[in-house]
């Protein structure tokens, strides 16, 4: 910044990323300790916990929290090695966790559990193992390559523990189904809801809707690299990530916003 930047537009780039890491921190701060507090206190520990018992709670957990994440900082060499890990690792974790719960009806709770303790202990474990097991592969990437390695392990797990347990109740799975409408595996309870109202149809729009992640990832990532390729001057680039990030907002206004209607 200091090499590149002008001094007026470094303050103001500083001051932006102070207030992105500040919105981020605070967001997955508060995130953490409504997990702990909703589905560790109250539903383990202290059920019938009142106000200020919940407070005190809430201001333990979010220390904990904020020690933890420092010594894990010391603990981490670079911030490559954290992007790899997170990236790399615990999204690969809970990725096929994730896709299955809208597309098979029959996945369950117990399946996207079995799928994230699977995928994160992994993550946890590979970066001490892989780099042993890949030596031709820089230590810093390894976790990259074994991405498809991680996804097949978790989507593994996701389904055993699906067929370790009984399915959703019939209740949930059609309110579900009758809100949401998802395309995929869901032909057993579609046949129930239809039974019952004709009406209702499938998504038949796979299609379309494939058509709009892939304008939606070429958006996100202009989005991304817009403000990097400004601060650096690359101004045709800026203009390139600018036509794209327009052209794609227009084509989602027209094949998503405009159909997210459809079914309701």
């Amino acid at each position: 910044i200091n090499e590149i930047v002008p001094a007026g537009l470094a303050g103001l780039l500083l001051a932006g990323l102070l207030a992105a890491f500040n919105s981020t921190f605070a967001g997955t701060l508060n995130a953490g300790q409504a997990y702990l507090i909703n589905d560790v206190v109250l539903k383990y520990m202290r059920p019938k916990a009142i106000g200020w018992e919940l407070r005190i709670w809430s201001y333990t957990t979010g220390l904990v929290l904020i020690i933890v994440s420092v010594i894990l900082g010391f603990l981490f060499r670079n911030i490559n090695s954290i992007l790899q890990w997170l990236v790399s690792g615990l999204w690969g974790g809970y990725t096929a966790a994730n896709i299955l719960k809208w597309y098979w009806w029959r996945f369950n709770a117990q399946g996207y559990f079995w799928g994230m303790v699977a995928g994160i202990t992994v993550a946890l474990i590979a970066p001490y193992v892989l780099p042993s097991l890949m030596p031709d592969v820089p230590e810093d990437i390894v976790l990259l390559y074994f991405f498809p390695g991680l996804l097949l392990i978790s989507l593994a797990a996701s389904i055993a523990g699906t067929y370790a347990y009984p399915p959703a109740e019939e209740k949930v799975l059609k309110e579900f189904y009758i809100r949401v409408r998802p395309w995929g595996f869901w032909n057993p309870v579609h046949a129930k809801v239809a039974a019952k109202d004709p009406s209702i149809r499938k998504n038949r729009d796979f299609s379309r809707d494939m058509f709009n992640v892939s304008v939606g990832i070429i958006v996100q990532t202009a989005l991304i690299a817009f403000p990097i390729v400004l601060v650096l001057k690359q101004w045709t680039l800026s203009l390139f990530c600018l036509t794209f990030i327009g052209t794609g907002m227009i084509i989602l206004k027209k094949t998503w916003y405009n159909k997210i209607n459809n079914y309701i």
